[in-house]
């Protein structure tokens, strides 16, 4: 018999799980997973430690109580980044994913029993929760074990946790999350796997890793595209802000790309010198610098960070895409944080926070206070470079509550250096103007870029896919470009732009383009442009570029549009990173023809593979919103 009964079903598994544990608390709050996570602490330090077979006594990470949260640190480098390939899928539905068959050369029932079976046998801490949004998300719960309650304090910032007055009497999980640690060790070889196993009734994700981003994060995002798929209805990965200007104008600006691409940037206002001014770049061969003095930024009323959710029930039917967002906490990487005053707002936000935080990879001291800038190492001389913090949206100044409507829909790419002696695809100008043709394409490539942060290294330049959320998604590539592909017909009155971050040619600029971009966009009240100010990219995989823009009396001249004009550069490097863009995109469009691709989507394809010009591309999705003469 249970040893007690919760107020809502689970599915039989689960429910077997509950009754064999020794002991099973039910969190009821994040105040009772903060002090989980420390609950057993040795001069201040919690080991989340197993017994693994063959070797013994195994530590995955240590914990303390610092004075603005806790912070959790991987004894293992590996473990504090997300393997890109971690995800698998453990059924016999459609999916263009590795399948845990392909993968391990076994079916996956036998470990799946095996790891109810573990879990039997441990002390857990379990909690209802809704993924996605009030109303249209999905109801959820997690098993866990119960030293492991860091892990669980992540997702309940991440995902919410639903207290008893809150979980509805009719609350049955669709989805649900059993953690076992060990078995990347019994089982996987060290590495991360996450598995998901999609049932008629409930979405099974079996995380057999302990760092949040691939199940507590990117795991439930797969949830949530699996519901959108059958729905007709998608979760962007891209963040989204409300920005208004010194005049009182308001532009909303959501920003897609791969891990690394720039969405918490977005964010951000923009990181000044000493004496206030910007630096757009430092040339990599003569060291030269160029700044810009902008007196005012706009502000920033932040909507998503991560996860936006385009549920049809939030359109207004006005021509635009309306978004909400879909997490209740977000998983900030704070790599470039690396002293005091790089970012004030978020610094003092973290530092005191309204709400006890989760710092991640960040070093740290029993009792201190964690600073975002101090990372630990992955050896020594080297810092980790993917630290993070887990912030409630709640505590976020100006944080909007509510759906909105986005003007300006822009992608990121990370850049390589691109010079005469080292062509490479770094020869995106600090901004271009995509018509949704193209735009549609470079989602369907999202191209992860040069020196990722976010993930385990990858050589040259990889895909992540449709709308850049392909590796969290578990069906098929060609469903996905066809959600994607109707979103952008249905909402004509949205603009595309692209935006490199890292290097843009021959010099070396972070984020700025971001930055100066969205300050830039914002003050023009969007991104409709006259004809008579742009022209088209030497690569027509780059649509239309300015050839300089003035932002407050300022210019931003031509070498950080035009960058085959770069005298570092020229226009055969310009060429050849062309070409090694071109390659990349034909490599990757191929596998979008399938025979269930939409039919426009199959045209816009040919005509990439077919060296089609930036006219081809315009005529494919008319757009009231280009207007754009030879």
């Amino acid at each position: 018999m249970p040893k007690f009964k919760l107020p809502y079903r689970l599915p039989p598994e689960a429910e077997a799980i509950l009754a064999a544990a020794p002991k099973v608390t039910v969190a009821t709050s994040v105040e009772q997973l903060i002090q989980l996570s420390t609950r057993d602490a040795i001069d201040g330090w919690h080991e989340v430690a197993y017994d693994v077979p063959g070797r013994g006594r195994v530590v995955e990470a240590r914990v303390c109580a610092v004075k603005n949260g806790i912070a959790a640190n991987y004894l293992e480098p590996y473990m504090r980044r997300r393997d890109p390939d971690c995800m698998v899928i453990g059924d016999a539905r459609p999916t263009d994913k590795p399948t845990f068959q392909e993968r391990f050369a076994r079916d996956f029932d036998p470990v799946r029993e095996e790891t109810f079976a573990w879990l039997k046998t441990q002390n857990l801490a379990v909690f209802p929760f809704l993924a996605g949004m009030a109303g249209k998300g999905v109801a959820a719960f997690v098993i866990a074990p119960d030293n492991a309650g860091f892990f669980a304090l992540g997702l309940a910032l991440l995902q919410g946790l639903l207290e008893p007055a809150q979980v509805p009497p009719d609350f049955e999980p669709k989805a649900i999350i059993y953690v076992a640690p060990p078995f990347r060790h019994t089982h996987f070889a060290g590495r991360q796997i996450v598995v998901h196993a999609r049932g008629e009734h409930c979405h099974e994700l079996f995380s057999y890793n302990l760092y949040p981003g691939p199940s507590a994060k990117k795991g439930i995002y797969g949830v949530l595209l699996n519901v959108g798929e059958g729905e007709k209805w998608i979760t962007m990965h891209g963040s989204t802000v409300q920005v208004i200007t010194p005049y009182g104008m308001k532009v909303v600006i959501s920003h897609e790309g791969a891990s690394g691409g720039g969405k918490s940037e977005l964010l951000e206002q923009a990181h000044r010198q000493d004496d206030g001014t910007l630096l757009m770049g430092r040339n990599i061969m003569t060291g030269e610098r160029r700044t810009l003095t902008l007196p005012r930024n706009c502000e920033l009323r932040p909507v998503t960070d991560d996860m936006a959710l385009c549920h049809p029930s939030l359109s207004k039917g006005r021509g635009k895409l309306s978004v909400v967002d879909a997490e209740d906490a977000w998983f900030v990487r704070v790599n470039h944080i690396q002293h005091y005053g790089t970012d004030p707002h978020l610094e003092k936000l973290t530092i005191h926070p309204a709400e006890k935080i989760l710092f991640l990879n960040i070093q740290a001291h029993p009792g201190a206070t964690a600073l975002i800038w101090e990372h630990i190492e992955d050896e020594p001389g080297k810092p980790c470079p993917n630290p993070r913090v887990v912030i409630p949206r709640r505590i976020i100044p100006g944080i909007v509550k509510k759906a909105v409507e986005i003007d300006v829909r822009s992608l990121g790419v990370r850049c390589p250096p691109c010079t005469r002696e080292e062509p490479s695809y770094g020869i995106i100008g600090f901004f271009h103007l995509l018509p949704p043709s193209l735009a549609w394409l470079w989602r369907l490539v999202a191209p992860r870029g040069h020196a990722n942060p976010s993930i385990v290294d990858t050589e040259g330049m990889s895909s992540e896919g449709v709308g850049s959320y392909w590796p969290f998604a578990t069906g098929r590539r060609v469903d996905q470009a066809n959600l994607l592909l109707q979103q952008i017909i249905e909402t004509p009155k949205v603009k595309y732009i692209l935006v490199p971050n890292q290097h843009v040619g021959a010099w070396e600029v972070g984020f700025m383009p971001q930055w100066i971009t969205r300050e830039f966009i914002a003050r023009r009240g969007g991104a409709e442009f006259e004809a008579s100010s742009l022209h088209a990219a030497r690569c027509p995989l780059l649509g239309y570029l300015p050839s300089s823009i003035l932002i407050e009396g300022r210019t931003v001249g031509s070498w950080f549009f035009e960058v085959d004009k770069q005298p570092e550069v020229g226009e055969a490097a310009y060429d050849a990173g062309a070409q090694i863009l071109t390659d990349f995109f034909h490599r990757e469009l191929r596998g979008f023809l399938h025979e269930d691709l939409h039919p426009l989507g199959r045209s816009i394809i040919d005509c990439s593979l077919q060296g089609g010009s930036i006219e081809d591309y315009v005529s494919l999705i008319p757009h009231e919103l280009i207007r754009v003469e030879d």
